[in-house]
């Protein structure tokens, strides 16, 4: 990892952040994602707990962080726990991180293995009162899912079933919603690794090519710069798929005369890009095409007027959608009669604008945050407003990444062209 230190810095201070909001003589014990099998031997590509990385910066599989600011052993207030390198293992796997490594990684000196963490962990339960066990607490979590985090706090609870339990969820969830300076900093690495993945494609593009062949494209920039992998699976939807918000099967041929709706982002350090942009397949807009795409741009600009410290997320979605209510009614997709007429549970925009405008962005690239309280200072959001419209066959959505600051707030993808006029010169430099 080129930004290990700042991989350091950011760990740090989380885990500091975290240990000041602990109850007086407390543990707080963070438990990695299992690795999950697929079918037969074969087992799903590793993907941290997100808790885990932000408090340590360490990506590697059965990873746990613990902390006990009040231990009576200074040594052990800060413990992080790794898988032990073995000969046979790196035979088949690769290269383990060793104490040291880690070490330089997380700021963590004490590093123990996870088969005998148990004594450790033991020593601190005898002393403490109180213990945090973090749980997936995000919004969108579809709950009917098997969670390996409830398995570990329901055999926890079982051995050591006479302490105070609490959410760590709770204090991570405050926590996790307001990025550092550090955190920013490997933010924007991740966008300006997006940014040439973008500009690659506008260059590449043409009538013929595959949705696919263009997603190619894109992990090959992200790749070549550092980047793993996609914080997000991509989207890449020609022409009416466009209005399938999640569209993921990326294998039709772009035509001339359509638009591309591109929704991607790459991972770096564990930290999202989340961008999306529409260009045309041939290189030039429309006229319709270039009127729902400025209208929807409107959107976004006043969206990005509301967004500030202060702002009560309730009043901002209200807000936004009244925008989107009159951009589309001044694009005749719907009329005033049909306004009035409307059922005020299922307003007529909806039928082209189905989605939220705003959701935290952060290690996870739908973060943990609040939704019900005022934004606040340090927090980074994504603007995505989007009009879809099945009787011209066309979906257009435009996305930006933003980090609230006292004054108001920084457009993280300011480089990145936005305007068709801008799209369109761009497309010409092939």
């Amino acid at each position: 990892m080129r930004n290990q230190l700042i991989l350091h810095k950011i760990a740090t201070q989380n885990r500091q952040r975290f240990m000041k909001k602990m109850k007086p003589n407390s543990v707080a014990i963070f438990h990695n994602t299992e690795v999950l099998t697929t079918n037969g031997d074969a087992v799903y590509t590793n993907r941290s707990n997100s808790d885990v990385l932000w408090l340590s910066g360490i990506e590697q599989e059965k990873t746990m962080v613990i902390m006990y600011p009040d231990n009576p052993d200074k040594t052990a207030r800060e413990v992080l726990v790794l898988l032990r390198p073995n000969e046979h293992l790196e035979k088949w796997e690769g290269h383990k991180l060793r104490k040291d490594e880690a070490t330089a990684i997380s700021g963590i000196a004490n590093i123990q293995w996870t088969d005998n963490v148990d004594a450790v962990l033991q020593v601190m339960m005898h002393n403490a009162d109180t213990v945090y066990l973090n749980t997936n607490e995000n919004d969108r979590l579809d709950g009917s899912l098997y969670r390996t985090d409830l398995l570990f706090v329901q055999q926890w609870k079982q051995r050591f079933p006479l302490h105070q339990y609490e959410r760590a969820a709770k204090i991570i969830k405050e926590l996790r919603a307001v990025k550092t300076k550090y955190e920013v900093v490997i933010t924007q690495h991740a966008i300006d690794i997006t940014e040439k993945a973008f500009r690659r494609v506008m260059r590449f593009a043409h009538p013929g090519v595959t949705e696919n062949e263009i997603e190619a494209e894109i992990i090959h920039e992200f790749i070549r710069n550092g980047a793993p992998r996609h914080a997000y699976d991509p989207i890449i939807a020609s022409g009416d798929r466009a209005r399938v918000l999640h569209y993921i099967d990326n294998n039709k041929e772009c035509k001339s005369g359509e638009l591309i709706l591109m929704d991607f982002g790459a991972s770096y350090g564990s930290y999202s890009a989340d961008l999306t942009r529409c260009i045309p397949v041939n290189g030039k807009f429309s006229k319709r095409q270039k009127e729902i795409y400025n209208a929807v741009l409107e959107a976004h600009l006043y969206a990005k007027s509301l967004l500030k410290p202060g702002t009560l997320f309730p009043d901002y979605v209200a807000k936004t959608n009244a925008e989107m209510e009159r951009q589309a009614l001044k694009l005749g997709l719907i009329s005033k009669a049909d306004i009035k007429n409307q059922d005020p549970e299922n307003p007529i925009y909806r039928k082209y604008f189905y989605h939220g405008t705003t959701h935290h962005l952060g290690i996870d690239v739908h973060d943990v945050g609040t939704r019900t309280q005022a934004m606040g200072e340090g927090m980074l959001f994504t603007i995505e407003p989007g009009l879809y419209i099945e009787e011209e066959q066309i979906g257009i959505r435009i996305e930006n990444n933003y980090w609230l600051t006292k004054n108001g707030n920084i457009d993280l993808f300011k480089n990145i062209p936005i305007s068709t006029d801008e799209i369109e010169l761009c497309m010409k430099k092939k």
